[in-house]
């Protein structure tokens, strides 16, 4: 089982545009985190010149106490949607990496197989035990891989949902009482 140059050239271009996709990936994960932020900035510019012109107009010590409270409430509910929006954008960048390297693992699987195949055809008389062992050493880590790929997926699932509960109740506990 050797390396023609046509697998090593195929392998290259591989490694080389799996590499294109993960800088596609970090380069629409950081412009989007970029235009987060600055839509951020913009509103939290706009509340603090909101907030100051109600402070400027605020007559007495009641109406202070009551646009703290409404600044309060609003900034909570900002942060937590602010929060939900920062976890979406790194998710669906979670969920775009962990799609490209499942596709190339499953490739890497086929490839694994068919070169496993010509060694077979091409194997002395007397090898089946050796070739049972890789293959079946294959299989398990296979089969291992395929484990891990399953309970990182429920895990990114659990802390999914975690984190939107989370964020809900904290949004739910900033709101005054009717």
């Amino acid at each position: 089982m050797y390396s023609t140059p046509e697998q090593v050239s195929e392998f290259n271009k591989s490694a080389v545009n799996a590499a294109l996709q993960l800088t596609k990936i970090a380069f629409d994960t950081t412009e989007r985190l970029v235009g987060l932020q600055l839509e951020a900035s913009k509103e939290s510019f706009a509340d603090a010149s909101e907030t100051l012109r109600s402070l400027s107009e605020a007559r007495d010590p009641q109406q202070m106490l009551d646009l703290r409270a409404k600044l309060t409430e609003t900034g909570a509910g900002k942060v937590a949607t602010y929060s939900r929006s920062l976890y979406d954008v790194a998710a669906h960048a979670q969920a775009q990496i962990s799609a490209l390297l499942e596709g190339h693992a499953a490739e890497w699987n086929q490839a694994v197989a068919s070169n496993i195949d010509k060694a077979v055809k091409a194997a002395p008389v007397g090898s089946d035990v050796a070739i049972a062992a890789v293959k079946s050493t294959i299989a398990a880590t296979t089969a291992a891989f395929d484990g891990v790929t399953k309970t990182a997926k429920q895990v990114a699932s659990f802390a999914d949902a975690s984190v939107k509960a989370t964020v809900d109740a904290a949004t739910a506990a900033m709101k005054p009482a009717a």
